[in-house]
């Protein structure tokens, strides 16, 4: 975790997460399947924001913050530590799109995460933008707690088709090609 002090443009990247009350302090993000949860404290005007790609991991490596309960717990409690009181969290949710039809739903699942955790820590969710197969481009103001969502057009994620260049014709012995 970064605690940002100065006014500029942060990219919260998968399994990071950034704090900050300075004013003039974005944060932004793409999401697909992953979710991005907002928390702010207006009376402190304090907020951040996580970037986490599942609920939950197995083993040895269930403690990375890639992880929901992970990216949760310490985005709360850097923000406890920033400042902010736990009474006056509020919370905004992003992602949790299904972004192909061949895979298992996990931006459902994150979704179902988010909402549970933040509603069993009594977090209220001022706004979220949850599901459907579109990917999302998110810009927070932490001081302010205003966020910006925009959908990102699904054909401008697929790789574009690379005409195919004809293979050269075969030139059978004995003759020439002139120019």
């Amino acid at each position: 975790m970064t605690l940002i002090t100065e006014g500029k443009l942060t990219a919260v990247i998968q399994g990071t997460f950034f704090v900050s009350s300075h004013p003039d302090a974005t944060m932004s993000t793409v999401l697909g399947s992953c979710i991005s949860v907002c928390l702010h404290d207006p009376a402190v005007r304090l907020g951040g924001m996580n970037h986490f790609l599942l609920a939950a991991g197995r083993g040895e490596d269930s403690g990375h913050i890639r992880f929901g309960v992970n990216a949760m717990e310490k985005l709360i409690n850097e923000m406890l530590k920033a400042g902010a009181s736990r009474s006056r969290l509020q919370a905004k949710l992003f992602g949790g799109a299904r972004m192909s039809a061949n895979l298992a739903d996990i931006g459902s699942a994150n979704a179902g995460f988010a909402e549970s955790f933040l509603r069993d820590e009594a977090i209220p969710v001022l706004s979220k933008s949850l599901g459907g197969n579109s990917a999302r481009r998110l810009v927070f103001t932490p001081s302010t707690g205003h966020a910006k969502m925009l959908f990102v057009p699904i054909d401008s994620l697929e790789p574009t088709e690379v005409p195919q260049r004809r293979p050269p014709a075969r030139v059978e012995a004995g003759t020439v090609d002139l120019f």
